[in-house]
């Protein structure tokens, strides 16, 4: 079984690399064919091609710099 990991990029998308299945409110699978092996899902919510980013976020001022807490 192949690892999968998802990764938040500084003021970008959630991005997940690894065999997943994403499903929508009504139970409906996206298709998530392409030449990258990952999927980027918007996080800034302009995106014109949601769940998944398109790049706006590098033009509308989006910020997230969350990080994970050190032990």
């Amino acid at each position: 079984m192949s690892e999968v990991i998802v990764k938040l990029r500084e003021n970008g998308p959630i991005v997940i690399k690894g065999p997943i299945t994403l499903i929508d409110y009504q139970g409906n699978e996206f298709d998530l064919t392409n030449d990258k092996g990952n999927v980027a899902l918007c996080r800034c919510g302009q995106s014109a091609n949601r769940p998944f980013c398109d790049g706006s976020h590098k033009t509308n001022g989006f910020c997230a710099l969350e990080t994970a807490l050190r032990p």
